[in-house]
């Protein structure tokens, strides 16, 4: 009679079968780590007056979003969150800004060399340039937690590390599919992306040279470069610059994202670093 007590106490619970598959982990951490966004801007619209609503939503949304994904990985995965651990978190958003940041330096550069950005003067330099940084950090926040914190990191607990890359950059590039001007080209330039920051997640096991890279690329195209992101209309950044000509150059509608040039140079970053990283995974395992 007491070891069918025992064994019977021993029964996993409904719960616990449920969360053991991967994908309702990812579904729980997608909604914990994402769903501060729009609540978030819902209720400062229907509390603030627009012209009152200035930054702070954003960062307090990119607040929110930290939080969001800590629950998930103390009590989804019942783990500690090393990956966003704070000691070392400067040097490595630096890394990661400086990464991006030489990336687009590189990819308007080669887009310069081939006539296809045209350098038309240097716009004044203003606070206001500081202001998009809010938004474009919630969005790196955001899109690096759930796509690399949670879905690359299930995946790759759950089926290996290169079927997480796989995985990984493919949902990060489908994800984009709505945005106006996509194409074939820009789905294999963030596909690539994805790989890359797949491979730096990898290298470091850590969140912020991620974030720190997705910030930086997407404000140097859009606030240095004066460039469409990702479908997004283009604004007046510290460059007065247009793309002209053909569009498997341009990248078109979607912006320089959608660009062969990108895609070469974001593929060749990709390869580089997951090398690098594929080669720490095998020390650490022969360790």
């Amino acid at each position: 009679m007491e070891n069918t007590l025992d064994m019977t106490s021993n029964k996993p619970t409904v719960a616990s079968r449920v969360m053991a598959y991967p994908l309702v982990r990812i579904v729980l951490g997608l909604v914990l780590t994402f769903a501060p966004v729009p609540l978030t801007m819902i209720i400062a619209s229907k509390l603030v007056d627009k012209p009152h609503r200035i930054a702070w939503p954003q960062l307090l949304a990119a607040v929110l979003v930290w939080f969001g994904y800590r629950y998930y990985v103390r009590r989804i995965e019942k783990r500690q969150p090393a990956e966003l651990a704070t000691p070392g978190m400067a040097r490595e958003l630096g890394a990661g800004l400086l990464l991006g940041a030489a990336l687009v330096a590189m990819t308007f550069a080669v887009l310069a060399a081939l006539g296809v950005y045209r350098f038309d003067g240097v716009n004044a330099v203003g606070v206001m340039m500081l202001l998009p940084l809010a938004e474009l950090l919630l969005v790196g926040m955001a899109e690096e937690m759930m796509f690399r914190g949670v879905i690359f990191g299930v995946t790759e607990r759950s089926l290996g590390s290169k079927a997480a890359i796989v995985i990984s950059a493919a949902v990060f590039s489908l994800g984009h599919l709505p945005n106006e001007g996509v194409s074939l080209l820009a789905m294999g330039a963030l596909a690539a992306y994805g790989v890359l920051q797949a491979a730096l997640y990898m290298k470091t096991r850590r969140l912020w040279v991620c974030i720190g890279s997705h910030v930086a690329w997407n404000y140097c195209v859009s606030e240095v470069f004066s460039s469409t992101v990702s479908g997004h209309a283009a604004t007046d950044g510290l460059l007065r610059g247009e793309l002209v000509g053909n569009a498997m150059l341009t990248g078109g509608a979607f912006g320089v994202e959608g660009s062969l040039i990108t895609l070469l140079l974001i593929t060749a970053a990709a390869a580089f670093w997951l090398r690098r990283a594929l080669q720490s995974q095998q020390a650490r395992i022969s360790d």
